[in-house]
């Protein structure tokens, strides 16, 4: 198979989650304050079939989809990916996206060295930029300035 890494030095992220108003949230976020480009997909079988043909730095996978659980794809992955792409060891990290019914089980699959945390659903920005922040380089000269209090005037 052929390799995206000497293609493209921009990270690229591989989201599943069944919700596309989310996926959109999620990859209109992550693009517009990270520097990444982000591939979607609805379920586990398309986000699997997609992680075979592609390399990626990061994954973000929702715990309930709709034909597999996220930590079984996850598994899947974790097997599969280097056998796939040359010259790689390892999948890339996953960031699991969680329901508040779903804590008990995110606790148990933080043990695996891989996962490197979760964001609850509905998406939020600021949890978002945060879990991802070690992960992914911030995007330089955003459209708008960072926020500052407008000078005093007396």
């Amino acid at each position: 198979m052929t390799t995206d890494r000497a293609a493209s030095a921009v990270p690229r992220v591989l989201l599943a989650e069944e919700s596309l108003p989310y996926r959109r949230v999620i990859r209109e976020a992550l693009t517009a304050f990270r520097e990444c480009e982000v591939d979607d997909a609805p379920s586990g079988e398309r986000a699997f079939e997609m992680a075979l043909r592609r390399e990626y730095s990061l994954f973000l996978f929702s715990l309930p989809l709709p034909d597999m659980k996220g930590d079984m794809l996850d598994r899947l992955l974790s097997k599969a990916y280097p056998m796939v792409h040359a010259g790689v060891h390892a999948a890339p990290p996953v960031i699991f996206l969680i329901q508040p019914t779903d804590a008990m089980r995110f606790q148990e699959l933080q043990r695996d060295v891989r996962v490197r945390g979760s964001m609850p659903l509905p998406p939020k920005l600021d949890v978002l930029l945060s879990v991802t922040a070690k992960l992914l380089p911030e995007r330089r000269g955003l459209a708008f300035p960072p926020f500052s209090p407008p000078p005093h005037v007396s």
